[in-house]
């Protein structure tokens, strides 16, 4: 009789998991270098994928891990006073290679970028003329008197069928790729949006430059960062906005906003600064180390 009701004892386990389905969890298979989650909800199995690719990316189910169309405009025509230096900042070497290749290399290693306009005078691309070379999705463009002039050259020179257009100062190049596509993935959703990180220093207004009028409350206070993300349409009309009332303004999703548009703030890094004096070269070289080191 033992022997008899044996198969059917061997078959239980796999006839509860068909009663009940919803009693499926989680199971974990760890790897060397990364892991594979397998979550098997109500309905239908879905896949949770965790890799490390500079900054742990990660996609859940339901989450878009990569957004496809994407047009980089790099800015790398300033001069860069402050750093005084000879030469701008963005050329400046910071561990073996200039600032600029380390930006590049943040957008051209991640996945769903198909252009990158990199912003750069007549006078440096010689220098500079072996990436187009090695990449073709990679063109130049001219600097602009002011900023926004500079990023309007860049605009001209993205694809046509380009989902979201990306912004990025070269002068910041430790932002991280989960970053840029947390950004990517708000301006998709949104329209338009912006890396910042919450105020953490104490502001005060001067109207003089020589005593307080008022401290600031710093918890509606944000500093911004780059990329600034916006959609080719939009972009398009906030320029066409800027230049018909002859506005000038400092960051690229101003022109968002003078045309009355949202613009998500996305959620920046602390670290993700940008080198405007000669110390913060050597910030930058001790991010990169720990980065490297996994410290990060």
């Amino acid at each position: 009789m033992a022997r008899s009701l044996f198969p059917l004892y061997s078959l239980l386990p796999y006839l509860l998991l068909l009663l009940l389905p919803q009693t499926w969890a989680f199971f974990h298979f760890p790897a060397a270098t990364s892991s594979f989650c397998l979550f098997a909800p109500t309905t239908k199995m879905a896949m949770i994928v965790r890799r490390r690719a500079d900054g742990a990316l990660r996609m859940a189910a339901g989450e878009q891990a990569t957004i496809e169309g994407v047009s980089v405009v790099l800015l790398a025509g300033g001069v860069g006073k402050r750093m005084k230096a000879d030469r701008p900042k963005q050329f400046l070497e910071l561990l073996g290679k200039p600032v600029l290749l380390h930006s590049l290399e943040i957008f051209s290693t991640l996945p769903g970028i198909n252009r990158i306009v990199i912003v750069l005078d007549q006078s440096y691309r010689k220098d500079f003329a072996f990436l187009q070379e090695t990449d073709p999705r990679i063109v130049f463009a001219d600097p602009g008197k002011e900023r926004q002039d500079s990023v309007l050259n860049g605009f001209c020179q993205t694809l046509p069928d380009a989902s979201i257009v990306c912004i990025h100062d070269s002068a910041r190049p430790l932002v991280s790729q989960a970053a840029v596509l947390a950004s990517l993935r708000d301006g998709v959703k949104h329209g338009a949006a912006v890396l910042g990180v919450p105020m953490k220093a104490t502001v005060k207004e001067s109207e003089d430059g020589e005593f307080v009028l008022r401290t600031i409350n710093r918890s509606r206070l944000w500093e911004i960062q780059t990329p600034q993300v916006i959609k080719p349409d939009i972009l398009a009309k906030a320029f066409e906005y800027v230049r018909e009332n002859a506005l000038e303004v400092t960051d690229d999703v101003s022109m968002v906003e003078e045309v009355g548009l949202p613009v998500k703030l996305t959620m920046g890094e602390y670290t993700n600064i940008k080198l405007t004096t000669p110390e913060d070269l050597g910030v930058a070289e001790g991010f990169l180390k720990q980065r490297a080191e996994g410290k990060l």
